[in-house]
């Protein structure tokens, strides 16, 4: 696999403001230019994709009648020549409508293949998946891939991926093979066309070759899911610390002091740690008291206790 996944998945920060730069000549310093409206960047990336998907096919055929030593990838190709007939993508992906991070009046339509559903557990958004995965820009050049199975934690992957392999499950089963690898089955595989604005934007990985404002390609296996992640290890489940119910981790900072509830052990800043203010009862149920009644549990207020 290339070091790029390495740093590929990281999330793309909600930062207003990012510029992107080049070199001026005059002073050898940099000027800063700054970013493309969201709308508008938006609208040419459904333009764009929309483009890919009528104009491209996957290997369906394939799929449906699985030759020998079938590796269940999905591969696309241009629909001209002898591949002009195929039945275009346009006609054979799923959207869903998605709200963007920085601006919420902006509304993205995010393609996605559903080729293989999977019998497995289905990821939410705050999960660990193990995926197999290749990323390709529309011109369908490859920048990152892995055949070996890796683990992608949800909360720190791109927009687009995250919202997409959120419609899959896993495999339902697999085996240990001599060499110690695994073989799964039943597992889900999928694509999703990710345009700039639920990718990297203007800011991708420093030591990445992706262009800024890039749409983005990712098919994938998605193989297992691991459930009730506690990032923090404060007693709580990270899903639980989405106290906005928008499925989005980086924005719920009850004491705002610029670390995310799920990642701070101490939620409210009352300098007592959140797992010190719930109640872990033995079958796992979390309780959450509310010692002065005030409607706000103890772990997201500050006022008790009054140190």
């Amino acid at each position: 696999m290339k070091f790029a996944y390495k740093i590929l998945f990281l999330l793309l920060v909600t930062s207003v403001g990012f510029t992107s730069c080049k070199k001026d000549d005059d002073d050898d310093g940099f000027e800063f230019i700054p970013e493309r409206d969201r709308a508008e960047e938006a609208a040419v990336a459904k333009i764009q994709i929309e483009e890919f998907l009528q104009n491209h096919f996957y290997n369906y055929e394939e799929f449906e009648n699985p030759p020998a030593n079938f590796d269940y990838k999905i591969v696309f190709g241009k629909r001209e020549g002898d591949n002009a007939d195929k039945i275009p993508l346009i006609d054979q992906v799923t959207s869903k409508q998605v709200t963007d991070r920085v601006k919420p009046e902006v509304i993205y339509t995010l393609y996605y293949l559903n080729v293989l559903q999977g019998g497995g557990d289905s990821p939410i958004f705050a999960d660990e998946t193990l995926v197999t995965f290749k990323g390709q820009y529309l011109d369908l050049n490859t920048f990152d891939a892995s055949d070996s199975p890796i683990k992608f934690d949800l909360t720190s992957v791109v927009t687009g991926f995250q919202e997409a392999i959120v419609e899959f499950n896993s495999a339902t089963s697999f085996t240990e093979n001599p060499d110690g690898t695994l073989s799964f089955d039943g597992f889900g595989v999928g694509a999703v066309f990710v345009p700039s604005g639920m990718g990297f934007w203007s800011n991708p990985p420093s030591n990445s070759n992706i262009p800024i404002y890039s749409q983005l390609i990712f098919t994938f296996n998605l193989l297992d899911v691991t459930t009730d992640i506690d990032h923090d290890e404060d007693g709580i489940p990270s899903y639980m610390e989405d106290l906005n119910n928008n499925e989005f981790l980086n924005d719920d900072d009850t004491d705002e002091d610029g670390i995310p509830n799920f990642l701070d052990t101490d939620d409210d800043g009352d300098g007592v740690l959140t797992r010190d203010e719930i109640n872990i009862l033995p079958d796992g149920t979390i309780e959450f008291p509310d010692t002065n009644e005030n409607g706000i549990p103890d772990y997201l207020d500050d006022t008790y206790p009054n140190l």
